[in-house]
C-alpha cells in the first residue's frame, strides 16, 4: 500500500473508505482525500488543547447535544472522509451512530460545529485551513474552528453564511470567545484560549 502525504494531486487516488477502515486500528492516523491516504499527526500538546476544549464544550452542552472528541468519529465530505480533532452533534445521531460498528461516518449536515486544533508549519497546516473551510462549507457544517496551539493558543472561528464561511475575529489569550453552537438544542459557549493550556 502507498502512503502519500498531503500535496498537489494531479488526479484522484485508488483508495476508499474500505481501505482506510482495513487499517490498523480503523485508520485512525489517517483520511481519505480524493482517493488519497493522508496521515493526520497528532502529539501531546495538540491532544491536550482538544480535549481541553471538548470538555468546555461539553459543559456548555448539557444533555441534547453530544461532543464527539477525535477518535473514531469521521465527517464525510465530496472529497473524502475527515476525521477533525472535535465534532458537536445532536445526542440522536450519535445514539444511532453507536448501534453501528466503528468507526462511525456521520453526515456533514448532522454536525453543528468541527474543530481542528493545528500547529502552524505542520504539513496538515494548510488542508486545514483551506481544504478543510471548502469542504466543511460545501456540506453545511454551520460552524468550523481552526485552534492555534503553538506559542499560545488562538481560536478563528468561521460561521457558514450560505454556502461559504465568513471569518469571525480571532480570540487569543486574555480574550473570550463566546458562541452560539446549534440550531435546535442551542446552547452558548464561552471560553479563554489560555485555560486551553492549562493542567
Amino acid at each position: 500500500m502507498t502512503v502519500r502525504r498531503a500535496s498537489k494531486r494531479p488526479e484522484p487516488g485508488p483508495y476508499t473508505i474500505r481501505d482506510l477502515h482495513a487499517l490498523p486500528d480503523d485508520g485512525k492516523g489517517f483520511e481519505l482525500e480524493d482517493g488519497w491516504l493522508i496521515e493526520v499527526a497528532r502529539g501531546a500538546r495538540h491532544n491536550h488543547v482538544a480535549q481541553r476544549l471538548a470538555r468546555f464544550l461539553d459543559v456548555a452542552a448539557g444533555m441534547a447535544t453530544h461532543v464527539c472528541l477525535g477518535g473514531g468519529w469521521e465527517v464525510s465530505t465530496p472529497n473524502g472522509i475527515r476525521k477533525p480533532d472535535i465534532v458537536v452533534v445532536p445526542r440522536e445521531v450519535v445514539r444511532t451512530a453507536l448501534v453501528a460498528d466503528p468507526p462511525r461516518l456521520l453526515r456533514g449536515s448532522e454536525v453543528q460545529l468541527a474543530v481542528e486544533v493545528i500547529a502552524p508549519g505542520t504539513g496538515s497546516e494548510r488542508t486545514d485551513r483551506v481544504r478543510k473551510v471548502r469542504e466543511y462549507a460545501a456540506v453545511g457544517i454551520p460552524q468550523y474552528w481552526i485552534v492555534e496551539h503553538h506559542p499560545d493558543v488562538r481560536i478563528y472561528p468561521l460561521v457558514l453564511d450560505g454556502d461559504v464561511y465568513r471569518a469571525q475575529p480571532p480570540v487569543g489569550p486574555g480574550s473570550i470567545l463566546s458562541a452560539n453552537i446549534g440550531h435546535r438544542n442551542r446552547f452558548r459557549v464561552s471560553v479563554d484560549p489560555a485555560a486551553l493550556l492549562e493542567v
